[in-house]
């Protein structure tokens, strides 16, 4: 049995993947979930799981925080993206933060299926073309990648709510943390990126397309 996660905060598109695939994939049995957190509790209280099928902005999951806390608590189990942003810039990071593969929501059933059938088979999976692109991304950006890859979660969480304008005491608030433990992240964010602003780490969250 192929058992497969759909991690999407949309249910139409949960219910429509999960039907399409089922035709398409012999014996799968696909598992939803909503947010980041109901991710989670699926994983683990089902065992077998050999795929992740991730949505970039679900609740939780905003940021590539999603990715990258699922890369870190379940590095066993491939995880690929399925977005409606095709941008390079996106499938670069995606891929950089450790992602096995890239799935445009425009794809048609069957390749969706194909691209499961090869990342469960442990190979990376890519849209046509898509990999002659990532090679064309210029060095600055590549450097930049690099350098938001080493940022945790909660700092990248911290990031999203300075680019929505928070202030320090407003982070706090919303992460339920002290206003100092926001400064600290803010610092190791800034040290990070290598940067030395506030407003340069929005500039560069433009910068790597991030939404």
């Amino acid at each position: 049995m192929t058992r497969i996660l759909v991690a999407d905060d949309h249910p139409l598109f949960r219910e429509a993947l999960s039907g399409a695939l089922a035709s398409h994939l012999d014996n799968a049995e696909i598992l939803e979930a909503g947010s980041l957190d109901s991710a989670v509790v699926k994983l683990n209280e089902n065992e077998g799981i050999q795929l992740i099928l991730l949505d970039l902005n679900m609740p939780g999951g905003e940021y590539f925080n999603g990715l990258i806390t699922l890369v870190e608590d379940y590095p066993n189990i491939p995880i690929a993206v399925i977005s409606g942003t095709e941008s390079v810039e996106v499938v670069a990071q995606v891929m950089s933060l450790g992602a096995n593969g890239f799935i445009p929501k425009t794809s048609a059933t069957r390749d969706v299926a194909s691209a499961i059938v090869e990342i469960i088979q442990g190979n990376k999976w890519l849209p046509e073309g898509m990999e002659e692109e990532l090679e064309k991304v210029d060095d600055e950006l590549k450097v930049l990648l690099q350098r938001f890859r080493e940022l945790t979660p909660k700092q990248i969480q911290v990031l999203s709510y300075l680019r929505s304008g928070l202030m320090n005491k407003q982070i706090a608030h919303e992460m339920n943390v002290t206003e100092a433990t926001i400064k600290a992240h803010i610092s190791a964010i800034l040290r990070k990126l290598e940067i030395n602003t506030r407003t340069q780490a929005v500039l560069l969250m433009d910068k790597l397309q991030l939404s």
